[in-house]
């Protein structure tokens, strides 16, 4: 198995001492989105856990429970953009604490194993084509050193994304300054000794050196764990995704980032009534068992791929 946390919340920014305490437990309670009724019991001892991928904007309060976490293979999505408090209110300063953050994580797991996305990607009168290429290199020489690959992908304006962003006027590249853009991030990025790739993008960029990526990645966790993975395709996941199968652990409305563009967020309100529900040592994030809850042992296993191999 694969765990993912998450892409519904910054566990390692929010909820690291709850992840720790479930780890502690050996298990973890997941509310299906779908269903609210039907809760998943999900066991987390090593024998099962291949890997574990993390996906934070802000890594500080993981940083000094890492040990913690020797028994699990791990790598760290970190996203890092260069957007003010307009779009990413509740972030501290980037150039002061993120960047230091992001090189003090790599200097201690591994710069194989913090993976840097540059995403979502969107336009407006402030966040211009030249704005983005002189902040992403800018970025990316800071960091040089510090990660071997960096993931973009362009926004999508969900309908609550859209809400969410009213008066700031957003749009994705497209055409000639969608290939001129990424084209040049490629070029930034193998100046600084990085491969790119995109996250679910449809439109196909090997032309100008982005190749398709996968952020829950067969390859990069085959090389972080030495054996290799009998994972299949997420099809939970949208057609272009190129993620295998995971299991997140995460619930939606809880990250406090605050981020204008979330699509695991219905609105700022929303967010602080669920994190009203927030107790360390719960099985569930941000939640309570109620009398017409079902928890259901979900069946979990390793993925390895344990079969000796003539050479």
């Amino acid at each position: 198995m694969i765990l993912s946390a998450s892409r519904r919340t910054d566990i390692p920014n929010y909820y690291m001492d709850w992840f720790l305490h479930r780890i502690r437990e050996g298990y973890v309670d997941v509310r299906n989105p779908i269903n609210p009724h039907q809760i998943s019991r999900i066991a987390l001892s090593p024998s099962v856990v291949d890997c574990i991928v993390f996906w934070t904007k802000n890594p500080e309060n993981m940083l000094p429970h890492l040990g913690e976490l020797a028994a699990y293979p791990y790598y760290v999505q970190f996203t890092l953009t260069s957007y003010g408090r307009d779009i990413e209110p509740n972030l501290p300063d980037k150039k002061v604490r993120l960047i230091p953050a992001f090189q003090s994580l790599s200097a201690i797991i591994g710069k194989e194993r913090v993976v840097w996305r540059y995403d979502p990607i969107f336009l407006n009168r402030r966040y211009t084509v030249s704005y983005h290429l002189a902040a992403f290199s800018e970025i990316a020489r800071r960091l040089r050193g510090y990660t071997e690959r960096v993931v973009i992908s362009l926004i999508d304006l969900y309908a609550k994304t859209k809400r969410n962003t009213a008066g700031l006027f957003l749009s994705p590249p497209e055409g000639d300054t969608l290939f001129y853009m990424t084209g040049q991030m490629a070029q930034i990025a193998a100046e600084n000794g990085m491969a790119i790739e995109s996250c679910a993008e449809s439109c196909d960029l090997q032309a100008v050196g982005v190749q398709h990526g996968s952020c829950i990645d067969p390859h990069l966790i085959e090389r972080i764990i030495g054996c290799p993975l009998r994972a299949g395709k997420d099809r939970n996941q949208r057609a272009a995704c190129g993620c295998v199968e995971s299991i997140d652990i995460g619930a939606y409305h809880t990250c406090r980032n605050g981020c204008n563009y979330c699509y695991a967020n219905f609105s700022p309100e929303k967010v602080a009534d669920t994190v009203r529900l927030y107790a360390e040592h719960a099985p569930l994030l941000c939640g309570t068992v109620g009398p017409q809850d079902q928890i259901t042992e979900r069946p979990v296993r390793s993925l390895k791929d344990m079969q000796l191999r003539l050479e």
